[in-house]
């Protein structure tokens, strides 16, 4: 049975922890993912990151697929809006703790039922498998 991607519940574990730790909550996003929508003009290699503080920005949404808010960008308030398959990062700017993604992690399952030993008497060491 597959799971599904753990980066969601980790980006709101690492969101909580650098906030509950006086921290500032970054997101480096990668905006060459299908249905990023963030302000071009401040696009670097592209990549953006994000201040996702409480007190920079309105009404976040830490969800399952995607992340959305709303922040200023030169005066002007924008609806922001990110799949969560398009965040590398969660760090803090302090000092740069938290996570990276790698562009393929995905949902963990344990091995198949499907048993290829030879000696099906002899214990095996458990493995998990990265599923793509």
């Amino acid at each position: 049975m597959q799971m599904t991607s753990s980066r969601p519940y980790l980006v709101r574990a690492m969101y909580q922890w650098i906030a509950d730790n006086g921290m500032t909550p970054h997101l480096l996003v990668d905006v060459s993912v299908d249905g990023v929508q963030v302000p071009s003009e401040h696009v670097q290699n592209g990549k953006i990151i994000l201040n996702i503080a409480p007190m920079a920005i309105s009404g976040l949404v830490l969800g399952d697929t995607d992340i959305s808010f709303s922040a200023r960008f030169s005066g002007k308030t924008m609806g922001l809006f990110i799949p969560i398959e398009a965040v590398l990062a969660v760090y803090a700017k302090e000092n740069g703790q938290g996570m990276m993604f790698s562009e393929d992690d995905g949902a963990v399952s344990a091995p198949d039922s499907d048993n290829d030993d030879p000696d099906p008497d002899k214990p095996g060491r458990p493995s998990l498998h990265v599923v793509k």
